[in-house]
C-alpha cells in the first residue's frame, strides 16, 4: 500500500515541477521528490523517516547541481591539484 502511494506521489511532484519558473526550481523539486520516494521505498520499517532523509539528500543534491549550472552555460570543475575552474559543460 505504501509503495503504491509513493509511486503515485512521485509523478505528481514531477508534474508540479513542470509549473516552476526556472530550471533551477524544477531541478530542486525533482531531486527532492526522487530522494523522498527512494528513501520511503528503501526504508521498509519506517518509510516516513526514509522519505524525510531521502528528501533532504535530494534537496542537497539539487542545490549542488544548480550551483554548478549558474555560470552562463559553464560548469565548475576541479583539477587534480584541487584548483577550481569554469569550462563549457
Amino acid at each position: 500500500m505504501k509503495t503504491k502511494i509513493a509511486f503515485l506521489l512521485l509523478p505528481a511532484a514531477l508534474a508540479l515541477s513542470a509549473c516552476m519558473d526556472t530550471t533551477e526550481d524544477r531541478t530542486l523539486l525533482g531531486t527532492t521528490a526522487a530522494g523522498a520516494t527512494a528513501g520511503a521505498l528503501l526504508n521498509k520499517k519506517n518509510p516516513g523517516t526514509g522519505a524525510i532523509v531521502g528528501g533532504a539528500v535530494g534537496a542537497v543534491a539539487g542545490s549542488v547541481i544548480n550551483e554548478n549550472r549558474r555560470s552562463n552555460g559553464r560548469c565548475l570543475y576541479r583539477d587534480r591539484y584541487g584548483r577550481e575552474y569554469y569550462a563549457r559543460c
